[in-house]
């Protein structure tokens, strides 16, 4: 079981990774950034319904700085949501703004609501990171969904990703009757291709949620990845296959109890197979990214040269030995998944 780096720096984002970002519509000025949140003036413990404490704190500001702070964080959100479409700022409040000092990211989490019906919606202001806005526009391009997000500076915001916690999905829902675990076991396992495919690390339980829907004849099963942070960082391989974290092994039993290596094979097949179609379809997007991160340190030089080994031998290709940077080892290893070498 893998353990994975308690901190984890940042990377400030760079010219030629800002010059992409603005040409596909992800950057944005925006009206309040994350260095403006931080200057909140009180705090109070946030507990759940059962009164256990969520590791968020509900922050207050000056009253001088409270009215302009919201009609910044509603434009904001009408920006990420709505194109800018502005008249609908009206109906909306900002319920709550919360901070949480657990984990590397530091969020801000913005509660905003409706006036009209309550239906209330979440949105997050982070410090801008470069290893984090890849995976972002990694989770856009190549999985089953389009993510919302906008980058100003040294500031981030993405929307909410709904759906069940992982480890709340294997505590109240795992077992019931009316979920074939055939389904949940074959999405685990081309999740974990998807995680290994585009080198997204630390999925644990708690870091990706479960879409779940209902089908004319059965229930369907989507795992989605909710937290960016460990895109292509860590220097182990097995940091970037959720099937060795201790926090999966109840998704793990389920695959060996139910699939034998063909079927499993079969899975990762299809995942590879829908993947390579993305990429196709996007390739001039995928090739600007590239370009614009290819010289660009997402990690430290000696957790790339531990990758750059790893995948060397998973791969048996030596290039991957002359990678300097995480966004060529990437690159590479896509390349090798799409294209393997030929061995022997």
């Amino acid at each position: 079981m893998e353990q994975i780096s308690r901190k984890k720096r940042i990377f400030p984002v760079s010219r030629s990774f800002r010059k992409y970002l603005r040409s596909y519509g992800r950057e944005s000025k925006l009206p309040v950034t994350y260095d403006t949140l931080r200057h909140f003036s009180g705090s109070v413990p946030l507990f759940d319904d059962k009164g256990v404490d969520t590791l968020w704190e509900s922050v207050f500001y000056q009253p001088s700085l409270t009215d302009e702070i919201h009609r910044g964080l509603k434009r904001i959100y009408s920006n990420l949501k709505a194109s800018g479409y502005t008249q609908a700022e009206e109906h909306l409040h900002i319920e709550r703004i919360d901070f949480c000092v657990f984990g590397n990211s530091k969020p801000f989490r913005i509660k905003i609501v409706n006036s009209y019906n309550e239906v209330y919606d979440y949105f997050y202001i982070k410090v801008a990171d470069t290893s984090r806005i890849l995976g972002l526009e990694l989770e856009h391009m190549l999985s089953p969904y389009w993510i919302n997000y906008l980058v100003d500076d040294h500031t981030l915001v993405e929307e909410h990703i709904a759906g069940i916690p992982g480890d709340v999905f294997i505590q109240k829902y795992m077992n019931r009757p009316e979920f074939n675990p055939k389904r949940i076991a074959k999405e685990f396992v081309k999740f974990n291709e998807r995680c290994f495919f585009r080198l997204l690390g630390d999925m644990r339980s708690y870091n990706f949620v479960f879409d779940i829907t209902q089908d004319f004849d059965d229930i369907q099963f989507r795992m989605r990845a909710i937290d960016f942070d460990q895109q292509s960082y860590e220097g182990r391989k097995n940091m970037y296959l959720p099937q060795f974290f201790k926090e999966n092994s109840v998704f793990v039993e389920l695959v060996a109890k139910h699939f034998n290596p063909d079927v499993i094979r079969q899975y990762q097949a299809e995942e590879r197979s829908v993947i390579v179609r993305r990429i196709r379809s996007q390739r001039h997007r995928m090739k600007d990214l590239r370009d614009s991160l290819l010289e660009d340190d997402i990690s430290t030089p000696e957790k790339t040269h531990e990758l750059a080994v790893a995948l060397a031998a998973h791969h048996e290709d030596p290039h991957f030995l002359q990678c300097k940077t995480m966004s060529e080892i990437l690159s590479h290893h896509v390349r090798d998944l799409i294209f393997p070498v030929h061995k022997g």
